[in-house]
């Protein structure tokens, strides 16, 4: 199951908004084959998993290990369910149920009335986490919510007065980079109408390859124009008039968007810890200071990592309430 969650990770930013899925095939104690989630439309994890076992005779006493709860519907793709049955997969390993209502529970009923022994919940508060984002959209009827921003050792997320309109860097290009990785996971990034107008941002992952993400921007009282550099053909653009969390969060979901990541500026980032809708803070302390300036959002969390990129510290909060 391990595995299946390793190899899971590889569908990070391209399944959505299909959970990205891991499967293992084991015989003998030996994989035989292993798959994950093709990008939207493409295969399900057990069905790549299945195609990569050369002997198919083997699957006949073999153990299917699988981070999620096999499909039992038709989508894009035929349920999985059925194909494991079809190929007669004796055993199957799930690490945790599929909250969907198109499944929850449905998948297992279907192989354990094949006869197949299905074993359930092994490793599943691992596998629970590797499908956070799938599993917030579905039960709490919203994106999952990254919050990100950078500050100075001093504790300021921006200058108080700039001279000309592009970011003022805290961070080192490692740091620059890694959120551009990030950028490639979500599926949207979110930002204010101050945040454009003093940064005249992209938004998007040039620094790394993967795919841009949508940028929803919030303006509203029209300040902005077509002018700015959010507005070019390199990926989508949402403006919204949205004055609360909720009503922002409210709008993704009908948009089956199922994680952003809010890059600022202040006020924004403060609207969603005030109305408690984030799940996780990635915050950076740059080694720099600046004598005035605006502050870094006030919030509590529990701290779950801290790491060093060259000169900077990377700090990562979850949000237990």
């Amino acid at each position: 199951m391990q595995r299946a969650i390793q190899i899971a990770n590889n569908g990070l930013g391209t399944t959505r908004p299909n959970p990205m899925v891991g499967a293992v095939i084991v015989h003998n104690n030996i994989i035989i084959g292993e798959g994950f989630t093709s990008a939207y439309g493409g295969n399900h994890a057990e069905v790549n998993a299945i195609n990569a076992v050369k002997n198919k005779d083997l699957l006949k006493k073999s153990t299917l290990y699988v981070t999620l709860e096999p499909c039992s519907h038709y989508g894009k793709t035929p349920p999985c369910s059925d194909l494991i049955i079809h190929h007669n997969i004796p055993n199957v390993v799930i690490g945790c149920v599929d909250d969907n209502p198109e499944v929850a529970g449905k998948g297992i009923k279907k192989l354990m009335g094949a006869n197949c022994k299905v074993t359930l919940g092994i490793l599943e508060n691992k596998c629970k986490e590797h499908h956070k984002r799938f599993f917030t959209f579905h039960n709490k009827k919203r994106p999952y919510i990254i919050l990100k921003w950078a500050e100075t050792s001093n504790g300021y997320i921006a200058p108080k007065t700039r001279t000309e309109q592009k970011p003022v860097w805290i961070t080192n290009k490692i740091s620059r980079q890694l959120v551009h990785k990030w950028r490639a996971q979500e599926q949207a990034i979110l930002v204010g109408t101050t945040t454009v107008i003093k940064d005249n941002p992209t938004l998007n992952v040039r620094d790394w390859s993967g795919n841009n993400p949508t940028r929803i921007v919030l303006d509203k009282n029209n300040l902005l124009s077509k002018e700015y550099t959010i507005f070019n053909n390199e990926a989508e653009t949402f403006t919204i008039k949205a004055q609360t969390a909720n009503e922002i969060c409210s709008f993704l979901f009908k948009q089956t968007i199922n994680s952003v990541i809010i890059e600022g500026g202040a006020k924004t980032l403060q609207l969603f810890i005030n109305e408690n809708l984030w799940d996780e803070a990635r915050v950076f302390k740059g080694n720099i200071t600046f004598t005035d300036g605006i502050k870094a959002p006030n919030f509590s969390g529990e701290l779950k990592a801290e790491e060093t990129i060259l000169n900077d510290t990377l700090l990562t909060y979850q949000n237990n309430h």
